[in-house]
């Protein structure tokens, strides 16, 4: 399986370009090379420097390839919505200018539904109009994108209000494909009580982009049993290494092998920020996990 390997900032924790306890953009850098990988991805908006002088001559000094931005806002928040598509214009010119292709859309974390993560039939949807204001806003976003020659491809991420079955199947009715793809990430799929393997070949028509994570089954039960939030799960080591959870990877390659899936996989395993002392370890065993099984070259 010719794959390209990466990984992303919320490895070391980082979901917010504001957190202090975040490690040095430079120090992510370097760990991912250290690691074998060929790839990051940007991480939330302003982590990495906005200047693309500065971050492509980083690049080139860590031989490093970014390989997606990403858009993690409350897309269903009108009163956001300028914001958001301030942030996209800029993030959009940037990734022109580094040679990045591809927009993560995420429909970010929040307090309501963050509770709610892998408990699909107790979560509250969105009304009507909130939801015709996500999907509304992902238009714009995507059709910024367009303008920089970048993909925009929506993740449905725990903790959001895109999240279970009938939300992205939701989504995917209401977003054209010349609109915007798809980005799978097994963790999310599993969390959501979605079967990993089966999902990428049921929805391989709009998917463009994979992430890869792990889940750690009894910590999953135990976040879900006592409702403590997604971050907090995160912080409690629901994600593990790759090859060290619930997630079946076998399937998962058998299914990227039937579809012809081609292009990066990028890893993460979200975390505390203050616990990223393990984070350069536990992605060099990802790696290795995912090269022993030949998910890459």
């Amino acid at each position: 399986m010719v794959n390209l390997l990466a990984c992303a900032p919320c490895c070391w924790g980082v979901e917010s370009s504001d957190n202090p306890h975040n490690p040095n953009w430079m120090t992510v850098l370097s760990e991912s090379r250290l690691a074998g990988f060929v790839g990051l991805e940007l991480g939330p908006y302003g982590f990495l420097p906005l200047d693309a002088d500065t971050v492509n001559t980083a690049l080139y000094l860590k031989e490093l390839e970014v390989c997606a931005g990403t858009i993690f806002e409350p897309l269903s928040e009108l009163e956001m919505r300028t914001e958001i598509l301030e942030k996209t214009e800029r993030l959009c010119a940037l990734l022109q200018e580094i040679g990045t292709s591809k927009l993560v859309v995420i429909d970010c974390v929040n307090d309501i539904r963050s509770h709610y993560a892998g408990i699909s039939e107790q979560a509250p949807r969105l009304d009507d109009q909130r939801w015709g204001v996500m999907m509304n806003t992902i238009k714009m976003i995507s059709d910024i994108a367009a303008k920089y020659q970048v993909r925009a491809v929506v993740h449905p991420h725990a903790g959001g209000y895109i999240e279970y079955q009938d939300e992205l199947d939701r989504m995917l009715k209401d977003i054209p494909a010349e609109c915007a793809g798809l980005c799978l990430d097994t963790g999310h799929l599993y969390y959501a009580g979605m079967d990993p393997a089966q999902s990428l070949i049921e929805y391989s028509d709009r998917l463009e982009y994979v992430h890869f994570k792990d889940v750690n089954q009894a910590k999953l039960a135990s976040a879900i049993q006592r409702k403590v939030g997604f971050w907090q799960a995160c912080a409690e080591g629901v994600m593990c290494p790759i090859g060290e959870g619930a997630v079946n990877y076998e399937q998962v390659s058998q299914a990227l092998e039937a579809i012809g899936y081609k292009g990066w996989i990028t890893i993460e395993q979200e975390r505390d920020p203050r616990h990223c002392e393990t984070t350069f370890p536990d992605i060099k065993k990802s790696r290795e996990y995912l090269l022993d099984h030949g998910f890459a070259l």
